[in-house]
């Protein structure tokens, strides 16, 4: 059986599943019921300074975008960081520790960009004897017009500085969690190495709203008719934090640094494809608060079950498998050539292919031959875009076939061609007859 206990920057935990900095952890009754529906960690909502609780609103604090079938695809929160006294959490997390010392729990931290507040605070999260800490610079609402969460983010320097801060002032491990609300995730992510950080984590929610109320004609969620911007979260956000994930993984300059990913793990094909990223792990939330804590039980069973039939013996097997093969689109092969082919047999014959190609792409498909509905791809036709692939409502009903070297490409009457060739050398590229001449 796979072995999918997690060792993350020292911190171990029985599976790589935790759960995200959120409404679910909140407090002491909500971590107990996860890690006894089996979560291998979880980060702590945010904490903030000594004083006065944040205050949040006391209405509506979510926005949703829904499938045809009413999945949840995105959530949009104006929640903020937990509004509990910060002794209270502290004392929670403490006896939550001691009752599951095999669980990872890490404190997350918003505090004003002032190294007095951030030296007070760590001392405080260190005596319960978590983890670690993950420094919340991504939150992209409410605390980030306070001048913290995103508004930190955003700033390389001010990560650097405070990531030096809490690297002097706690012995604990330091996990800086970006923001991606900004144009190059590569920036912060550097910044956060050169400050010391031990890994990131990422994404943090995306600045968003996600619909209009046509009645009030007020974003929602909303509340006493006035709306405000939030965070996106959920199924839908997984590509962007796929690609920013895979942007630290594959950047020379921040290339090993630890990663905790996050962004729309519903799944344990989810967390894989993270995993391969260069992910160590990965958190959870909109996933937890649509379905519940017992969500995990089908992950940590359906990535040890794939695992098992693929021979990954532990998570080290798959972690940043895939960063070699994530390419700039100037060294993709310009001669690889692929033709899309339609089963007959598992065709339902809905057109969808057809008129999406006929519309919107090629007209590389047919809709009928001596006079029966039939739909085939016409390979003169056909520039292999899988836009076909993708709007097929059945599973490999529609393929994308490799046009093996020697063969002849119908379209273009070429004889494709087995030696790689990309842009950088194309004869179509001015920059690469500049560096000819």
């Amino acid at each position: 059986m796979a072995d999918l206990r997690n060792n993350f920057i020292g911190i171990k935990s029985p599976n790589p599943f935790w759960l995200a900095s959120a409404p679910p952890t909140d407090k002491a009754y909500n971590v107990e019921r996860a890690f006894k529906a089996g979560w291998g960690g979880v980060v702590w909502k945010t904490l903030g300074e000594e004083g006065p609780p944040v205050v949040n609103v006391n209405g509506p604090r979510y926005g949703a975008i829904w499938g045809a079938d009413r999945r949840l695809l995105g959530l949009n929160n104006i929640e903020l960081i937990t509004d509990r006294d910060l002794y209270t959490n502290l004392r929670e997390m403490k006896q939550v520790k001691m009752n599951w010392p095999d669980r990872a729990l890490i404190a997350s931290i918003m505090v004003p960009c002032e190294e007095e507040s951030w030296k007070a605070i760590l001392p405080l999260v260190e005596e319960t004897g978590a983890d670690g800490i993950e420094l919340n610079f991504g939150c992209p609402h409410g605390m980030s017009e306070r001048g913290m969460g995103a508004a930190v983010g955003q700033v390389p320097e001010y990560i650097e500085m405070v990531v030096r801060w809490c690297k002097q002032y706690t012995r604990m491990p330091v996990i800086t969690k970006l923001t991606p609300n900004i144009t190059d995730i590569r920036k912060p992510a550097r910044a956060a190495k050169a400050g010391g950080t031990d890994a990131v984590s990422l994404i943090n929610t995306i600045n968003s709203i996600v619909s209009v109320d046509l009645d009030s004609f007020a974003p929602n969620p909303t509340v006493g008719g006035k709306g405000s911007h939030g965070g996106y979260c959920g199924p839908a956000v997984k590509p962007i934090a796929l690609n920013m994930v895979a942007e630290i993984a594959r950047d020379p300059e921040t290339y090993g640094l630890p990663i905790s990913g996050i962004g729309g793990v519903t799944t344990w094909r989810d967390a894989a494809e993270f995993l391969a990223l260069g992910a160590g792990n990965v958190q959870v939330c909109t996933a937890a608060m649509t379905y519940g804590f017992k969500i995990v039980e089908e992950m940590i069973s359906g990535l040890s079950d794939w695992m098992d039939e693929k021979g990954h013996r532990s998570l080290d097997d798959i972690i940043a498998r895939a960063v070699p093969n994530v390419s700039d689109w100037q060294y993709l092969n310009l001669n690889y050539i692929a033709k899309a082919k339609i089963d007959q047999d598992a065709c339902i014959k809905c057109g969808r292919c057809y008129i999406a190609c006929e519309d919107t792409s090629h007209q590389a498909i047919t809709n009928m031959v001596d006079g029966a509905r039939h739909f085939e791809v016409m390979d003169e036709e056909c520039v292999g875009c899988n836009l076909c692939v993708s709007v097929c409502p059945v599973e490999n009903c529609i393929t994308m076939e490799e046009l093996p070297a020697g063969n002849l490409d119908k379209r273009t009457g070429k004889i494709v061609d087995p030696n790689y060739a990309n842009w950088t050398t194309h004869p179509n590229n001015p920059m690469a007859r500049q560096a000819a001449e």
